[in-house]
């Protein structure tokens, strides 16, 4: 995928603070048990945790692994429900059913997605072709766009969608129930607005919006609030040197279940992508969208009018619905930082 709220404070010289606060109690009406909560606690009061949907073409590229990893490993974040995008349901639905109950979290519902080829699968394949799905021990909705629009109106909060796919999901959601898009907001990977793919200076239509660029459009042009990661940021993560050699030698079972299937996923692929296994990770894309969901601290944002066009291009346009866009990193390396200790449970 985030106000920051500050306060200004006043000082009364011949006051002392703790009188200071019963007056500010007296004067706007504050109860006396909340003045005394407030007036010697440093700690601030916990956030609580946004309800999130996470929807995902896992099981193509390697990146939606990562990033349901570092989800799992924010406590930011209440995952309510996953549902596999793009066709290959039930291939989607294993890797993700596979990869929650190993890591302890079984208890998530997950969706199954649109698609009419349930008997197709891809580069993960190797790690659940013998997982039966009928062993996840959590809630399986055959109809998993019901299942995002009973999540969004059943919540007594707003709702983050986190989008790291095409979204062919979200578009037949919100033709049943377009009311889900004033109960939710829209976080994604999406797009390529000033940089193409490898910092190219020449934009590229992107594969999670060229996929499906009629819905894509459709997603970007409901009233919801919208945050993206385009390539012109997520296409800069990689984890690599004593960043990789330290999730490698983790023990963390977050860390282990992500390398697994990132080592699986490149046998299948090519000899040259085993050999890379061994320093670096792949573009770690959507793993900006799951930090994105919850803090926007360490990218530059910008609010940007964005229209997809046929071809699958998210072209600017002032008349185009403004949609808040991580343009530019102000810290990479604090990213990377993050997801490293996220990802191993290290500090």
């Amino acid at each position: 995928m985030e106000a920051v709220i500050s306060a200004r404070m006043y000082s009364l010289p011949s006051v002392s603070f703790r009188v200071a606060s019963l007056l500010a109690a007296v004067c706007f009406g504050f109860t006396a048990k909340s003045v005394a909560q407030s007036g010697s606690d440093k700690t601030p009061p916990k956030a609580e945790a946004i309800p999130v949907i996470l929807d995902t073409d896992i099981g193509d590229d390697i990146d939606d692994t990562w990033a349901i990893g570092l989800l799992l490993r924010c406590p930011e974040l209440d995952l309510k429900l996953v549902v596999g995008d793009n066709g290959k349901v039930e291939y989607r639905a294993k890797l993700l059913a596979k990869f929650l109950q190993s890591a302890g979290r079984g208890d998530v519902p997950l969706g199954i997605g649109l698609g009419s080829h349930p008997g197709e699968n891809g580069p993960q394949q190797e790690w659940v072709k013998d997982y039966d799905l009928k062993s996840y021990p959590g809630k399986i909705l055959t109809d998993g766009t019901q299942a995002i629009i009973d999540t969004i109106m059943k919540s007594p909060r707003p709702v983050t969608i986190i989008a790291i796919g095409p979204v062919q999901n979200l578009q037949e959601a919100l033709r049943r129930e377009p009311g889900i898009a004033g109960r939710a907001r829209f976080v994604g990977m999406h797009g390529s607005i000033r940089v193409g793919y490898g910092g190219k200076p020449k934009p590229d239509a992107e594969y999670n919006v060229a996929i499906a660029a009629k819905a894509c459009r459709d997603v970007f042009t409901a009233p919801w609030d919208m945050t993206i990661t385009p390539l012109d940021t997520c296409d800069k993560v990689v984890l690599s040197g004593k960043r990789y050699q330290a999730l490698c030698e983790s023990k963390d079972p977050i860390a282990a279940l992500v390398l697994t299937n990132y080592r699986l996923w490149a046998a299948s692929r090519s000899a040259e992508m085993v050999k890379a296994t061994q320093t670096q990770s792949t573009t770690l894309y959507d793993t900006v969208a799951v930090y994105l969901a919850f803090r926007q601290d360490w990218c530059g944002m910008e609010n940007i009018g964005i229209r997809v066009t046929d071809d699958g291009h998210t072209v600017e346009d002032p008349q185009a619905k403004k949609i808040n866009t991580a343009m530019s990193w102000k810290n990479l390396d604090a990213f990377d930082d993050f997801l490293l200790q996220r990802l191993t449970g290290s500090k």
